[in-house]
């Protein structure tokens, strides 16, 4: 500050600096941190009485140019400050010294930036080395606060990616929980059938034995039985309990031994169709096999156990086997894919779903690739099918 604006300060007494009054440099931190832009542009709306068509940072520029000099602008952001800021200039006004305004400025600063500043800027007391001193603690707070909201910001970032990621990880281990759980609800629901039937059976034999009781007990009575009779009875009675005791306990396994019964009929009807394939006749001429050569064959639908029997089928003819089950478990909708890849196409129409069966036709017309429809799964059909994919003349329909 001049020498002309200290003496200023002493005539002014306890009178406060305007806004206007303040230096040049000071007018850039006022305006920025004490007033939000919103605020800025409604009035300076009010004062023009339009609106304003600069962008923040040229308003803001706007403003800093008005407030060298008392222009209407510049009252009205000095009332609007003066409002905002009336209980601490009343707190501040205690301040007689300079000393003691600087240790008000240290104590307000760190819990209400915007006050301080306005207030210490335009108190009485305000000497050129507290204003320096104040404006470059403000401009380091700045550099404080960018640095901490780029922080921030990198922060939320990286915790919104792994929310994101966790949330996949528990979808899908929602899904697989989903999965077991139902199909320990169908494996339950067979061993509660089963338990009904075995006890039914155990009521039943418990009444015979409750009928063989009472009639042991009236022959007793009337003098009928001799003591070995009753002692052969009793022990028979006792068989025909352990023996329903023995079969509770094989029931309660029976339900493990059925599936793995099925696993092995599953794996025999392979091996059966194997050795079908390798024991039949050798094809007439009409149901020789094409020589595929690398070509991609797509087999849709079809028992599961077969599709070992079909794979080496194809491959020995020199194609590539591809499949797909053509209904649920294989995703119907990545049976577009799956087509999109294979050269010729052989489909088990009896085995497949309504919306797999058109997406088969439909495809192979739109793009003119060959397709044959077998209706009965089987070895025999699929060589028949084989057949039928010989190169068609030029000009034939597909």
């Amino acid at each position: 500050m001049s020498d002309t604006s200290q003496l200023e300060l002493i005539a002014h007494g306890s009178r406060r600096r305007r806004l206007w009054e303040l230096d040049g440099h000071a007018h850039c931190p006022v305006i920025g941190v004490c007033l939000p832009i919103s605020t800025l542009r409604r009035m300076v709306d009010k004062v023009l009485a339009g609106h304003a068509l600069a962008e923040g940072y040229e308003l803001h520029c706007g403003a800093i140019s008005e407030c060298r000099r008392r222009t209407p602008i510049a009252e009205a952001i000095q009332r609007e400050l003066d409002r905002r800021c009336a209980l601490p200039l009343r707190q501040a006004a205690k301040a007689k010294t300079t000393e003691a305004l600087a240790d008000w400025w240290s104590e307000t600063c760190e819990r209400d930036l915007a006050s301080a500043l306005w207030v210490t800027l335009t108190h009485p007391r305000c000497t050129p080395a507290l204003e320096t001193r104040v404006l470059g603690d403000v401009h380091m707070l700045q550099h404080q606060v960018g640095v901490a909201r780029r922080v921030d910001v990198q922060r939320f970032d990286a915790l919104a990616a792994a929310n994101d990621m966790l949330t996949r990880e528990l979808t899908e281990v929602q899904q697989r929980a989903q999965r077991a759980a139902d199909e320990q609800a169908r494996r339950s629901e067979l061993q509660q059938a089963e338990i009904l039937q075995l006890r039914a059976q155990l009521i039943s034999r418990d009444t015979t034995a409750a009928a063989l009781r009472e009639q042991l007990n009236a022959a007793t009575a009337d003098g009928t039985l001799d003591h070995a009779r009753r002692r052969r009875d009793t022990e028979r009675e006792s068989q025909q309990r352990q023996a329903l005791e023995r079969a509770l306990q094989k029931a309660r396994y029976e339900l493990d031994r059925q599936r793995l019964r099925a696993d092995e009929l599953a794996a025999l009807l392979a091996q059966r169709e194997s050795r079908a394939l390798a024991a039949a006749d050798v094809p007439t001429p009409a149901e020789t096999p094409p020589q595929l050569s690398e070509r991609s064959v797509l087999c849709v639908g079809g028992r599961p156990a077969s599709v070992p029997v079909y794979r080496e089928l194809i491959e020995r003819t020199g194609g590539r086997f591809m499949h797909h089950d053509g209904g649920d478990e294989g995703n119907v909708t990545k049976l577009d894919a799956t087509l999109a890849a294979a050269d010729l196409v052989i489909c088990q129409a009896g085995c497949i779903s309504h919306g797999a069966y058109w997406r088969v036709k439909e495809h192979c017309k739109r793009t003119g690739k060959r397709c044959v429809f077998v209706e009965t799964p089987s070895a025999a059909g699929l060589k028949r099918a084989l057949a039928e994919l010989q190169p068609a003349p030029a000009g034939s329909e597909h």
